[in-house]
């Protein structure tokens, strides 16, 4: 049994007689732990083995009649674990939506829907009702109007049906009330006279959108057709093909033709995004050719909408193809045969926290391994995507693991962007910055305001100001919890805590030396659209950040309305670098390089690099070559030029020599050891010795430990070990090590509620 509890192993319970035939691998199961707790289980095996110990609980009630989970996810959550050094128990919870794994369990919903009163269904009735509402128009048109959309007035349509009949079309109340602009108040006094009555009815969250269109793919151009036609061909020797594609070179059409021939060879299709923003375009891309076929899963969706989606895969009508982020690898496939892994480069395909920390790009090639192995009829095989590979991607292309499809032609011979490269640090030196702000970006944001084209500014940063400081003595206020700077929201008058959450108000006065002084350091979006209105006050402004994009609705408004026209600015953090495509867009402001640059981490680059590409991708997309301006006070640094020249092989080559003198992926594997507790003389002496007891085994191997660059997190020390294991060493051998000595750790009772966790491959 799997319990969703971060504890290693499995549980054992008893199978009453009344439930034998019922449990089976799959199904869930409510079972009883500890004094009165429940938990909903998941039967992995079913045997005759008797543990040693004595009381043995039992199963409580069984929640399926069939298995919920397949094979191909039973042996895909024993890779995340063993691989990832995580409970099975994580894996559970991660992967199930919560209304399947708590007792309430998933809640249908339910929609209000309007039929005729029982006396009023036959058409003599009918007109004694017309008549006597004559007396009440509001509630007579009303009447009416149902009698329209339920088509119960189209006498024609009835002939040769008895009159005793049923409506011939379902009207739900909300869209009785909307067409026909009544208040509650009429509808109740219909339905208390009985002319009318509501009933609810479960309706389901599911696509609905239409017939696919197969017959209305786009025919590919001379590139995408040779790049497509290549990526068949590889397909026959690899089971992984990256599609290396300059940005709007097409890379989406080839998608779509590819899983129209999964479609037609009766296989489903995996389409993995790295953020929930891009699925917005591109459901409306597939939904115009798959319809109903098409599934969307993704977190900002319901918990409802993803139990109606999960049981819809199991079904015998499931969709063929599921569009979603990392978390639709853990849906249920009953014939997968291609994944695709758009944007493969995005480091938000790495889950962070809560564990299990995977990658979906890693769980998704695992995935389609498994599915082989247990159909090999399918051969599934997976697609990744991006116009700025990630370096271990692009070094498996050269080692042989994956094919390598190269695509460096624009859609409609579209040039790149024109990017040039603003000094900031000269600028600032002569006092002709306007805050963030260039005077060549400024008189390029109002060329392309007054040609009605639209501009993209980004900013890696949320909020107002990074912090805020004391202009006399350099105060800048801290979060309680976190050893972190608080960030000012000026919106909401408060400063943040991006690590915890915790909100504190603006101090009146410096507390360290009393002086009133206190001003914001830095620009955060918040801050530079602020400015952007101040000095453009007659444009439209929208802001793509954490902060504006809580919900999914809060995307597809502010992607609608840039798509659209209604606003001309978007100003945004790495969200809006992610693939989405605008077709006006003919400026783009990168504001500050150096805060990608800047980073104390061996990615850095390689994160900066892709994102300033991507994020310059953007510009000119339609019949106009865009500009880019790159502001920087580093220009000297070759990977500002490799951007400028959109030279990624110049930009791998430097990288891939970095990497392999200084040990570093893809010539080594990387797992962070990261220990917690609430007092820090314990977090520095378990780490001390975790790191004597990682030495006996890996030697030299290990670093540190050492303090990470945030080293307190919700009022928890942490301290971080870094184990580098060469290509070829026997990593299952180094997991079970590592599992070992962190077993130790936590039965030595100096460390009580010391947490140890990993992270494996790290980005």
């Amino acid at each position: 049994m799997i319990l969703p509890l971060p504890l290693e192993g499995f549980f054992t319970y008893a199978v009453p007689e009344r439930l034998s035939e019922k449990v089976k691998r799959g199904v869930r199961v409510l079972v009883p732990l500890g004094k009165s707790k429940r938990y909903v289980g998941l039967a992995v095996e079913v045997h005759d083995r008797k543990p040693d110990f004595a009381q043995i609980k039992e199963v409580m009630e069984v929640l399926d009649a069939e298995p919920v989970v397949r094979e191909e996810q039973f042996r895909l959550w024993q890779w995340i674990a063993d691989y990832y050094l995580s409970p099975i128990g994580e894996v559970y919870n991660a992967a199930f939506p919560l209304g399947m794994k708590t007792v309430e369990g998933y809640k249908p919903k339910l929609e209000t829907y309007v039929t005729l009163g029982e006396k009023y269904r036959n058409e003599q009735a009918l007109h004694i009702a017309l008549d006597v509402l004559a007396r009440a128009p509001k509630q007579q048109k009303v009447f009416i109007d149902y009698l329209q959309l339920s088509r119960w007035d189209s006498l024609e349509e009835r002939e040769g049906r008895s009159e005793e009949c049923g409506v011939c079309e379902e009207v739900s109340k909300d869209e009785l009330m909307n067409y026909s602009h009544c208040t509650a108040a009429v509808l109740k006094q219909l339905v208390d006279k009985k002319f009318l009555v509501l009933y609810e009815k479960e309706v389901g969250r599911l696509n609905h959108s239409g017939e696919p269109h197969l017959d209305k793919v786009k025919a590919l151009n001379a590139a995408q057709q040779e790049a497509y036609n290549q990526i068949l061909f590889q397909f026959l020797s690899k089971k992984i093909v990256l599609l290396h594609g300059v940005t709007s070179s097409g890379k989406t059409e080839i998608y779509i033709h590819l899983i129209k021939e999964a479609i037609e060879k009766k296989q489903q299709v995996l389409y993995l995004l790295p953020e929930i923003a891009l699925t917005v375009q591109m459901r409306d891309r597939l939904q115009r050719v798959f319809g109903n076929r098409l599934g969307i899963y993704h977190s900002k969706y319901s918990d409802a909408e993803r139990v109606e989606i999960w049981k819809k895969q199991l079904s015998a009508n499931p969709y063929d193809v599921i569009l979603g982020a990392r978390s639709a690898v853990f849906l249920p496939f009953q014939r997968l045969g291609l994944v695709i892994i758009d944007e493969e480069h995005e480091t938000s395909f790495k889950q962070q926290d809560p564990a299990p920390r995977y990658h979906a790009r890693s769980a998704a090639i695992m995935l389609a391994r498994i599915c082989t192995e247990v159909n090999g009829a399918l051969n599934t095989r997976t697609l990744l995507g991006t116009a700025t590979p990630s370096i271990e991607s692009y070094y498996n292309t050269k080692v042989g693991k994956y094919g390598l499809v190269s695509l460096q032609q624009r859609y409609q011979d579209i040039q790149l962007p024109e990017i040039q490269v603003v000094d900031v640090r000269d600028l600032q030196r002569r006092k002709m910055m306007s805050g963030p702000f260039s005077p060549l970006l400024l008189s390029s944001i109002r060329k392309a305001l007054e040609a009605d084209e639209q501009v993209i500014l980004f900013q890696n940063r949320r909020g107002f100001a990074p912090m805020i400081e004391c202009k006399v003595c350099g105060w800048v206020p801290h979060c309680q919890h976190c050893d972190v700077s608080l960030t000012y929201h000026k919106n909401s008058g408060q400063l943040t805590c991006h690590y915890c959450g915790n909100t504190y108000q603006v101090p009146d006065k410096c507390p360290n030396c009393g002086n009133t002084n206190l001003t914001g350091r830095g620009y955060g979006t918040e801050k530079i659209e602020d400015q952007i209105m101040e000095i453009f006050p007659e444009v439209r402004v929208a802001r793509m950040d954490l902060d504006t994009t809580r919900t999914r609705h809060a995307y597809e408004r502010l992607i609608n309305d840039f798509a659209a026209g209604r606003t001309q600015m978007l100003i945004g953090t790495q969200m809006i670098s992610k693939g989405l495509d605008f077709d006006r867009v003919s400026v783009v402001g990168i504001l500050n390089a150096d805060s990608m640059l800047n980073y104390p981490d061996f990615r850095a680059y390689e994160h900066a690099f892709t994102m300033m590409a991507q994020v310059s991708g953007r510009a000119g997309r339609r019949g106009k070559r865009g500009l880019v301006i790159l502001q920087t006070k580093s220009q000297q640094l070759p990977v500002i030029q490799q951007v400028v020249n959109n030279d990624y092989t110049a930009f791998f080559d430097d990288q891939l020599d970095e990497r392999r003198a200084f040990h570093y992926p893809p010539f080594n594997h990387l797992v962070y050891v990261f220990l917690k507790h609430r007092y820090e003389q314990v977090a520095n002496t378990a780490s001390m010795e975790m790191g004597t007891r990682m030495r006996q085994w890996f030697g030299n191997r290990v670093l540190g430990p050492d303090k990470p660059s945030i080293a307190k997190v919700k009022s928890m020390h942490i301290r971080k070990l870094v184990l580098k294991l060469e290509n070829g060493i026997d990593i299952k051998k180094a997991r079970e090590c590592l599992r070992l000595i962190q077993s130790q750790m936590m039965q030595d009772s100096r460390y009580n509620a010391l947490q140890i966790y990993f992270d494996v491959d790290p980005l």
